[in-house]
């Protein structure tokens, strides 16, 4: 029977840690019609051996020449050996003809799987299936098999390390552009060899997403580079609404921040969403959704505090936003003031009509209600915190 359901319920990274705890055999599909991307991995006894992406089917042979590692002529004498013996691996052959190292070739398959998996790991909407089995006979270049822990811990070291990126770059949506070089005041450039890639490959139009797909890496190598390149003042970054317009020029449309907002949260780029949704609030001071999309970007950032204050704005507003008082909720909880959210839920519950997008939210906040109650009758009288 497949385990599936969506990412919005069960994040991808527990549905790897039940697969590795369950020592599950089996293929985890996971699509997003958001990004119009899909993705396949490949588990046995819980661990990875192979995984690929819709929006990086490279081959091995085009991603190892990509990586200096053989030469195109390498390449294509494997490949004419390789129709000469059906069902032998491409990688098999470049190691047996003496082109490729097997250390190599095992650790570029490796780099190859763990970019899939790093880059699902980064979703947060979409629809995951994991359908238990016997695997497929054909997995390509499948020769390792990774420990979903080792995944798992470095995904969240990539997390570490992107909070130290954000402030150069803060999402993937930015543009860099060159402002000069130490060369210019005589000094000299001392880059290593992605790093010159990385800076021929910037335009002032390429967006940092769009400059690793163009490149063949990772999003992830890219903004690190991008973020010493900005450290050393060789570039700097500008959101993409900044190109070709006037900074102070007004905005005039409040959805489109909203809706723009959304996105980028639906998309899992948080520092995105906050930039939007403060460009929103200094635009309609006035406007309950500003607030409100703002109150829900800190909340992601579990910035609890400063989420009451915005969602309180939104009810100053308009006092009667369902969507603001059930989020006003949750925030509280955050901070463990406990009545203060069975107050928020309390006036929730009391509204007479509901818009869209809060009908039918009645059982899960009847369910928050009866958590926060259980745990502040728990507490006794201690004071909350």
């Amino acid at each position: 029977m497949p385990i599936e359901g969506p990412l919005k319920e069960l994040q991808i990274h527990d549905v790897f840690q039940l697969l590795d705890l369950g020592r599950k055999t089996g293929v985890l599909r996971v699509t997003s019609e958001l990004r119009q991307n899909a993705g396949v991995v490949y588990f046995d006894g819980g661990g990875v051996i192979a995984a690929e992406i819709r929006s990086n089917p490279h081959p091995l042979g085009a991603l190892l020449v990509r990586a200096g590692k053989v030469s195109e002529d390498d390449v294509t004498r494997a490949a004419a050996i390789q129709r000469t013996r059906p069902g032998h691996r491409l990688g098999d052959i470049l190691v047996e003809i003496g082109a490729l190292p097997r250390k190599e070739l095992a650790r570029q398959i490796r780099s190859q799987v763990e970019e899939v998996i790093f880059e699902l790991m980064s979703w947060s909407e979409g629809y995951f299936s994991f359908e238990d089995g016997p695997l497929p006979d054909a997995l390509g270049e499948a020769t390792i098999r990774i420990p979903t822990e080792s995944l798992l811990m470095e995904a969240a070291r990539r997390i570490d390390e992107w909070s130290r990126i954000e402030p150069k770059v803060p999402h993937l949506g930015v543009i860099p552009r060159l402002t000069g070089s130490p060369e210019d005041d005589g000094g000299q450039l001392d880059l290593l060899p992605f790093e010159w890639e990385v800076l021929a490959g910037i335009d002032g139009v390429t967006d940092v997403r769009s400059l690793a797909g163009v490149l063949g890496r990772s999003d992830f190598d890219v903004a690190r580079t991008l973020f010493g390149l900005a450290s050393a003042g060789v570039i700097a970054v500008s959101e993409p609404t900044a190109i070709g317009q006037d900074a102070d020029a007004p905005v005039h449309d409040l959805a489109v921040l909203i809706a723009a907002t959304e996105e980028a949260l639906l998309l899992g780029e948080v520092a995105r969403a906050r930039f939007t949704a403060e460009e929103a609030v200094l635009a309609f001071p006035e406007g309950a959704g500003a607030h409100l999309v703002l109150g829900r970007v800190l909340l992601r950032e579990a910035r609890y505090d400063e989420a009451v204050l915005r969602l309180d704005e939104a009810l100053r507003c308009e006092p009667h936003t369902p969507a603001a008082l059930r989020l006003l909720g949750l925030a509280e909880v955050g901070r463990a003031h406990f009545g203060a959210a069975l107050e928020a839920w309390a006036r929730w519950e009391s509204l007479e009509t509901y818009p869209d997008g809060e009908r039918g939210r009645e059982e899960v906040v009847r369910r928050w209600r009866a958590a926060v109650t259980t745990l502040k009758d728990a507490l006794g009288g201690r004071s909350e915190h």
